[in-house]
């Protein structure tokens, strides 16, 4: 039993330092954005899908075609634009003939869907009838098409992007899709220092060409590492707490009833916490602390809690709710870091 568990502590450890050489690839091409890049490994070892936003010319699309490469599954890009069909990404049934009786018959050609890792490039480009084509592909990992059922190859992720809904030519994406995407990642600017080694890097000669550091195997056995990450009573019961009060109907806090329109649902809280696990084991831990959940919450709600339209007048945003949150509920201190 010993050298089983030997062998178990082995593996993560080996693991994980693949977690550390896919970083480094990624650095290869992306300067800075250490964070937004720790969530979107966060999220793959979650087993979830992400959502980036920010300005054009951040780097988004960049970023998500660079961990595809570091990682060893097939990768799709979809260019969301206001024309796509749902049948551009689910596929279409194709008339064929079979040469050996002669029959003609209907034969089902696979979209891009069928993929390991999905670019949806600026998903807010295209209408809701075929943003609402991923939402099975999301949830039960299968998409129907003519009553038939395909399943989709583990693991699958969804890592969209997407320009400030205050653009044109913008469809908000519907509240039950954004409720399907594990974090809501924001992009900022980068750095003083940091925007010069990009104009540097990327005016001159090309550097090394990103490697394959680990395979889809080795993410399915991470994901399941991360389900056995503990978590104590204490922190879940904290969790249920935030979520709660982030529901005007369900607290007496003002600032929820003053800005708050709509709260989060039950799978924040899911997020919330299978995030939180995968943090740890990010950084080789097998307990989630406080500081796991702080890391994760802001991701998890920014998409999950609406404000209400005074609020957005005085530019009061969910990760303000966040923060308030965290100042006014009691964290757990007994003997959690």
């Amino acid at each position: 039993m010993d050298q089983e568990l030997v062998k178990v502590e082995q593996e993560v450890t080996d693991l994980i330092s693949k977690l550390g050489d896919l970083k480094k690839e990624i650095a290869k091409v992306i300067v800075g954005q250490e964070k937004t890049v720790d969530q979107l490994i966060i999220t793959f070892l979650a087993g979830g899908h992400a959502l980036l936003e920010g300005v054009p010319g951040l780097a988004k699309t960049l970023m998500i075609r660079t961990l595809s490469q570091a990682i060893d599954l097939d990768f799709r890009r979809i260019q969301f634009t206001p024309d796509l069909m749902p049948s551009d990404i689910i596929g279409t049934e194709i008339l064929e003939e079979d040469h050996s009786t002669g029959k003609k018959l209907f034969r089902f050609n696979k979209g891009p869907i069928f993929s390991n890792i999905i670019l949806a490039d600026e998903i807010n480009r295209t209408p809701p009838k075929t943003q609402a084509a991923l939402l099975e592909a999301m949830q039960e990992f299968e998409v129907t098409y003519s009553g038939k059922t395909y399943e989709l190859t583990r693991p699958f992720f969804i890592l969209a992007t997407q320009n400030p809904i205050e653009q044109a030519g913008t469809f908000p994406l519907p509240e039950a899709q954004l409720d399907r995407f594990l974090l809501y990642i924001q992009i900022g600017y980068p750095e003083e220092n940091e925007e010069t080694d990009i104009l540097r890097n990327t005016t001159g000669v090309r550097g090394d060409e990103v490697k394959a550091v680990i395979s889809g195997e080795e993410i399915l056995k991470l994901q399941d590492y991360v389900r056995q990450v503990h978590i104590s009573d204490d922190l879940i019961q904290f969790v249920s707490k935030m979520v709660r009060a982030t529901r005007p109907a369900q607290t007496t806090d003002s600032y929820i009833k003053d800005w708050v329109s709509w709260g989060a649902g039950p799978r924040a809280g899911q997020a919330m916490i299978l995030t939180a696990k995968a943090s740890a084991l990010q950084q080789g831990r097998f307990s989630v602390t406080k500081e796991d959940i702080q890391n994760v919450a802001a991701p998890v709600l920014r998409h999950r809690v609406l404000v209400n339209f005074k609020a957005e007048t005085q530019g009061i945003t969910s990760d303000d709710v966040t923060s308030h949150l965290f100042k006014t509920i009691d964290l757990p201190t007994n003997g959690i870091k």
